[in-house]
C-alpha cells in the first residue's frame, strides 16, 4: 500500500523554530522529496480537479510515519501547502510535513541516510526542489 501511496505523493519534512525562525529541511541524498526525489520528467502543474484518493493527506503522513519510523504525534501536516506536480501524465501531490518537536529530531532522519540543513546550504539541488523550498519559506514565514 505504501509504495503505491508514494508513486502519487511525496513529502517534505522540515523544522521551523520560533524561537530562532530557523526552518531546516529534512535531505535525502541530493533530494529534499521523501521518500524518493520526483521522476526527472516532473513538472508543475495546477491543482487537478478531482483529486483521487490516493493523493489523502493522513493517508500519506500514516505511510511516512510508518516508513520512515516516525512518532505521529510529533508531526503537523500543513493543510495550507499546496504544490502538485505531473510525471507522465500522472499526478504528484508534494505534501508539507513539520516536526512539533522543540529541535530538529536530527537521529531520526539520519537513521535513513538523511540531515537537516538551511535553505542556505542547498544551492546545487535540482531547480524544481529549490521553487517547492521557496513556497515552503513563504508559507511558513507568513504564517510562523
Amino acid at each position: 500500500m505504501n509504495n503505491l501511496i508514494f508513486d502519487h505523493n511525496r513529502v517534505i519534512l522540515c523544522h521551523f523554530d520560533n524561537y530562532s525562525a530557523a526552518l531546516v529541511f529534512a535531505r535525502f541524498g541530493s533530494s529534499i522529496l521523501a521518500p524518493t526525489p520526483l521522476p526527472e520528467s516532473s513538472s508543475p502543474m495546477p491543482i487537478p480537479g478531482d483529486i483521487a484518493g490516493h493523493h489523502d493527506p493522513e493517508a500519506v503522513l500514516d505511510a511516512l510515519a510508518a516508513q520512515f519510523s516516525l512518532n505521529s504525534a510529533q508531526l503537523n501536516l500543513d493543510e495550507h501547502f499546496q504544490a502538485w506536480m505531473v510525471s507522465d501524465g500522472t499526478p504528484i501531490r508534494v505534501h508539507l510535513v513539520r516536526f512539533t518537536t522543540l529541535d530538529a529530531p536530527h537521529q531520526s532522519i539520519e537513521s535513513f541516510g538523511g540531515s537537516f540543513k538551511p535553505i542556505s546550504e542547498m544551492r546545487k539541488m535540482p531547480m524544481i526542489e529549490l521553487n517547492l523550498m521557496r513556497q515552503v519559506f513563504n508559507q511558513i514565514m507568513s504564517v510562523g
